[in-house]
């Protein structure tokens, strides 16, 4: 059977119960999952649990790049540009099929953040700090060019633009996949398991009682160390281990937005300056374009973070504000997410001036937190925290592991060449599934999302016999997800594991009820349980469109 799937739950659980691991991570989100993977190929035994599903908190709520970070250059945080422009390159090179190279246009407006000098040193800067090459350099671009790239900019006050190289990728699937690569090392890794308390021997921390949130079943996890890599929720678990103290979490909010495309039809991505001297992007993706985000302050509940009107009103004002023939309105909005940041506080400093940079906590029982950081770095900060942990297990019993290898690894879905040969395998998935009346973009939403794994999912489909190939399609990803990918539930396949709830609202709609019935007849679920599912994928759904 396979390892990583919602079946062998159970055999995950039983052997979780009977190890001593070297490393126990609190925490599913990309963090978490990078630590797994790096810690398990450097050849510790490694267990992960994640209270809900996957990614479901801010590794499904990024902006959804893998970018390099060009603000951080106005705040002088040289070190941090030439960090995640490094690892933009490896990540890419990892996954092809999932971190896609995209053109930004930061266009330069009269009053605007960037004038044309600092953003042409800046660009280039950038270029040498994070070894861009070839096409992927920046060029400075004239009114005249910066109005042919991207017809929507704002003439009267548009003096040029800059046009350089960034990466577009789905967090979540991001999250999956490099938890999946760790499986195959043998991490032993379960979801929806929540870490209510610790065991100490000897006052220093030596594994966690757990609880499965499905069966209510609760037992315990032994290691050597545990690392809490729970995003918003770290300072929970340092108050949970009495070690709270000094540096403490931040939290602000970050919402998108997401419209048809044809009400915001920009040509690539654009980062973009607005009113209140915060800059924005807008992100075309397949059917859809994107835009935010904001960065306010947050202290309510954690577990259910919303967009309100505030949110939705400013995000729909800054882009009506830069795009002169763009008229959005709340009616145009398809679908939205709301996410956290766990940054550090810093006294006397806004939401925005807040440090990206990641922090390490270590408490006096060895409890070791990480905070903070971002999306593209996650592989550096896996490597600080095993580092750590490497250097303590050498201390106390004498055991040496292998040096990083995650640089060379290949994420679950490839190996790709580059991102041509993606694009060639997308043309292969295209002609395989045209008679049946699918698109190229349909063959380009399977391979960006599954890489190579396609296979299996097509394999699948032809074996099926349902006669709507739509519905069928669906079938044969419900199956890959649950067999492969451990979904539990409808909710964690529309919006986690297939991005649909975000980037393909109206499939949705039209499939909701047919993806119940197709999870309810593989899980046996009674009326009950259905009905569960079916309301928390409803909730889901009417928070997306609701603002308050």
């Amino acid at each position: 059977m396979n390892n990583f799937s919602f079946f062998n739950r159970p055999n995950i659980q039983q052997e979780i119960q009977n190890t001593e691991f070297d490393i126990l991570i609190i925490g599913g989100g990309i963090t978490g999952a990078g630590i797994a993977l790096d810690a398990a190929s450097r050849g510790m035994k490694v267990a992960l649990i994640e209270k809900n599903d996957f990614a479901s908190g801010t590794s499904s709520k990024s902006t959804k790049l893998i970018h390099g970070g060009l603000r951080y250059l106005k705040q002088f945080d040289f070190w941090l540009v030439k960090e995640v422009g490094t690892e933009r390159a490896i990540v890419h090179k990892l996954a092809p099929h999932l971190v896609i190279p995209e053109k930004m246009i930061l266009p330069l407006i009269e009053g605007g953040t960037y004038g044309s000098w600092l953003t042409s040193i800046g660009l280039k800067v950038y270029d040498v700090l994070a070894s861009v090459e070839g096409d992927d350099k920046r060029k400075m671009l004239d009114k005249k060019e910066a109005l042919e790239k991207e017809p929507l900019l704002p003439e009267s006050i548009l003096n040029g633009a800059g046009f350089y190289a960034e990466y577009r990728t789905d967090d979540a699937r991001l999250t999956i996949e490099v938890l999946k690569t760790a499986s195959q090392y043998d991490a032993k890794i379960l979801n929806y398991t929540n870490a209510d308390e610790f065991i100490y021997e000897n006052k220093r921390v030596v594994g966690a009682k757990v609880t499965d949130v499905f069966t209510n079943e609760s037992y315990d996890i032994k290691a050597k160390y545990v690392v809490n890599a729970a995003g918003p929720w770290v300072d929970e678990l340092r108050q949970i281990n009495n070690s709270k103290i000094g540096k403490r979490l931040h939290l602000t909010k970050g919402v998108h937005l997401v419209v048809p495309y044809e009400k915001l039809p920009v040509k690539q991505s654009v980062y973009f300056d607005i009113p209140d001297g915060r800059m924005m992007f807008a992100i075309p993706r397949g059917k859809v374009t994107y835009f935010g985000t904001t960065d306010t302050n947050y202290q309510q509940d954690k577990d259910s973070v919303e967009t309100s009107m505030v949110d939705a009103l400013y995000l729909i004002e800054a882009v009506n504000n830069m795009f002169p023939d763009i008229h959005l309105t709340i009616d145009d909005i398809q679908s939205s997410w709301a996410g956290l940041r766990p940054l550090i506080h810093e006294e006397g400093k806004s939401a925005s001036e807040l440090s990206r940079k990641d922090e390490i906590f270590v408490s006096d029982t060895k409890l070791i937190s990480i905070a903070g950081g971002k999306l593209t770095g996650y592989r550096k900060m896996a490597e600080r925290i095993v580092d750590i942990v490497a250097k303590k297990m050498k201390r106390r019993f004498e055991v040496d592991f292998d040096p990083i290898q995650t640089e060379e690894i290949v994420l679950a879905g490839g190996p790709f060449q580059n991102y041509k040969s993606v694009k060639l395998y997308i043309n292969q998935v295209f002609k395989r599934i045209k008679p049946y009346g699918f698109s190229e973009k349909d063959a380009s939403y399977l391979v960006h999302n599954y890489g190579k794994q396609t296979e299996l999912i097509l394999d699948k489909f032809d074996e099926l016999n349902e006669e709507n190939f739509e519905q069928r399609l669906l079938q044969a990803e419900i199956w890959f997800t649950i067999k492969h990918e451990m979904v539990c539930t409808p909710t964690d396949f529309f919006m986690r594991r297939t991005g649909r709830l975000f980037f393909d609202k109206p499939s949705v709609d039209t499939y909701k009820d047919f993806v119940i019935q197709d999870f309810a007849s593989r899980f046996n679920w009674d009326k009950e349980t259905t009905l569960y599912y079916q309301q928390e994928l409803e909730n889901k759904i009417n928070l997306t469109v609701n603002f308050n």
